[in-house]
């Protein structure tokens, strides 16, 4: 028990030193970046998810796209346990490759 303590101990130590390799957002080199933007918005009885893109490499803008996906407002589901839920409160996960 007393080494499965000093080993949690450890991680926890470690983990909470590497955190100070993180650079702020602002502090980031935008000369050559990708730039996603994800917006969800409400309209009437349908959601629009929108995903805007920019690229830019060494400072200029060499193309950008957007993308909308619509889906209802509530999910059609035979699971009625939460009426509340909608598809503009859903949590976006982001996968980066």
């Amino acid at each position: 028990m007393k080494y499965l303590l000093s080993v949690l101990c450890f991680i926890s130590i470690t983990s909470c030193h590497n955190r100070q390799n993180e650079q702020a957002l602002e502090q980031l080199d935008k000369k050559s970046a990708r730039e996603v933007t994800l917006k969800t918005v409400t309209q009437g009885d349908s959601v629009l998810h929108i995903t805007s893109q920019r690229i830019w490499f060494n400072g200029e803008q060499i193309t950008a796209a957007s993308d909308t996906i619509i889906t209802p407002l509530a999910p059609g589901t035979w699971n009625t346990m939460d009426s509340s839920a909608t598809l503009s409160k859903v949590p976006i996960y982001v996968t980066v490759q």
